[in-house]
């Protein structure tokens, strides 16, 4: 019960359903999770200790600000481990039809201006190359890193489906792990991988409230 109660909240403190700041009645949880307020104290413990929930004790509950400095770490993590994912996928010479098959579903996400959608394949598209790349569980790592950077990411590219740059990215990347090019793969990636952080700035002045000083 209680792992359940931690992944909904959260899943929704990353896709922002629960806002930077946003104040949290137990009492409120409680009835809206159909839950105790035993599992639920578990699991808003784990939230702060995982830096997305803020307490103080017999005041308050809060969603945690956006720390800058831990995107910033987890956009360099994912960077890195991408690139040798990446690198491996080529040596190994592996099937990129499921890639395709995700490239397709982003093609309709954009069609229909479908966020969620977008988000949901690209997230697949990179778990796949670390499966490729023959490390499936590092992907595990990288989400429970990225945690900050998913909310940056949202607040940051709520327009993505009208766009096509990432789309390109993503269909320039597996191309050139078909064609099994590590040079260039791994400079798109790292380009790819900076787009979040190269609009800090400006989600951070559209929102200052949602950040930590």
């Amino acid at each position: 019960m209680s792992d359940r109660v931690h992944d909904e909240l959260m899943s929704a403190i990353r896709d922002l359903r629960l806002e930077p700041g946003a104040l949290l009645s137990e009492a409120e949880l409680s009835v809206q999770l159909g839950v105790s307020r035993t599992p639920l104290r578990e699991a808003i413990s784990r939230l702060v200790d995982q830096g997305l929930l803020s307490v103080v004790s017999q005041v308050r509950t809060s969603v945690a600000l956006i720390d800058l400095s831990q995107a910033r770490e987890a956009c360099f993590i994912r960077r890195a481990l991408e690139t040798a994912a990446f690198q491996q996928a080529c040596e190994s010479g592996g099937d990129v039809g499921e890639l395709r098959r995700i490239l397709l579903r982003q093609e309709q996400a954009v069609a229909d201006r479908d966020v969620e959608a977008f988000f949901v394949s690209d997230e697949d598209l990179h778990q796949e190359i670390f499966r490729l790349g023959g490390y499936p569980g590092l992907w595990n790592v990288i989400q429970r890193s990225k945690l900050q950077l998913d909310r940056l990411r949202r607040l940051a590219f709520s327009e993505t489906v009208i766009t096509r740059d990432v789309i390109d990215e993503h269909i320039r990347i597996v191309d050139l792990l078909e064609n099994r090019d590590v040079e260039e793969g791994i400079r798109v990636i790292t380009v790819h991988s900076r787009h979040v952080l190269d609009q800090a700035g400006r989600v951070q002045s559209e929102h200052p409230g949602y950040f930590t000083p």
